[in-house]
């Protein structure tokens, strides 16, 4: 999804259309239950990435699915896994109160099983360049906690998502969640810098529903025990240290290309 960051859905001809006022719960349920119409397809995107019209008696709105089909092959991560590993990052977001990751579930579709997620129109008066460099914007420094949480290998530019509401939201997670540090990230304005209070409290409510919650359970359909332990890992180090993490030694620091 990173390329409906500028609110585009690629060479569907047509510009996204403004998403109705929909609670989370309604959201889930249109998305896990309405039929899916593919409009076009995000042409940039490596992995098979449609832009779709879902309906249901909930109501309609615009989304994007990523069949298992359509994922490119990757030497570090197993096939087959990336749209699991997009819900697992929602599951992840949800649980804590992140509330990065748009609603997002796992389904069937016109190409078979994959990720389906809400259409999330993104402001396009904001610079998305100078926001991502932005060192006292908070809702991006949880976004920075958030994705060492998760191991994000992949969060560009494009992948940020700032509504006109104010609330910032980010896409493409399909490579998160690996048992190895592999945090590649265009947010490391804060590394090496104390962790705000809001951040430890997520941190602390993640590392509480992973040890003694439903999520580890939920996850475990999505990731392998060791990729859960690891995620758990990386949180407890989180905490114990208070601060965010620094790059990593032996893995490209910056995603390629970083928008």
């Amino acid at each position: 999804m990173a390329e409906a960051a500028a609110g585009s859905p690629g060479d569907t001809g047509r510009a996204a259309s403004r998403q109705p006022a929909m609670n989370e719960a309604a959201s889930l349920e249109l998305l896990a239950t309405g039929e899916l119409t593919v409009e076009g397809r995000l042409v940039d995107a490596s992995n098979a990435t449609l832009y779709c019209t879902i309906t249901a008696a909930v109501g309609q709105a615009a989304c994007v699915y990523k069949p298992v089909a359509g994922e490119r092959p990757l030497w570090d991560f197993p096939d087959g896994t990336l749209a699991g590993r997009e819900l697992a990052a929602y599951l992840v977001s949800r649980a804590a109160g992140w509330d990065v990751v748009p609603p997002t579930v796992y389904r069937d579709g016109p190409f078979g099983p994959g990720m389906c997620q809400l259409w999330i129109d993104a402001d396009e008066t904001l610079d998305l360049v100078e926001l991502a460099r932005s060192g006292e914007d908070p809702r991006l420094r949880q976004m920075a906690v958030f994705d060492a949480v998760i191991n994000n290998a992949d969060r560009k530019i494009g992948h940020l998502l700032p509504t006109a509401a104010g609330h910032l939201y980010g896409c493409d997670h399909g490579v998160c969640f690996g048992s190895e540090y592999k945090l590649r990230t265009v947010l490391w304005q804060w590394r090496g810098k104390k962790l705000t209070p809001a951040a430890l409290a997520a941190l602390r409510v993640s590392l509480d529903l992973l040890t003694t919650g439903q999520l580890a359970a939920e996850l475990a359909s999505w990731l392998t025990a060791t990729e859960i332990a690891a995620t758990r890992r990386r949180i407890e180090l989180l905490l114990a240290h208070k601060v965010h993490p620094s790059p990593p030694n032996d893995w490209p620091a910056v995603p390629w290309p970083p928008v």
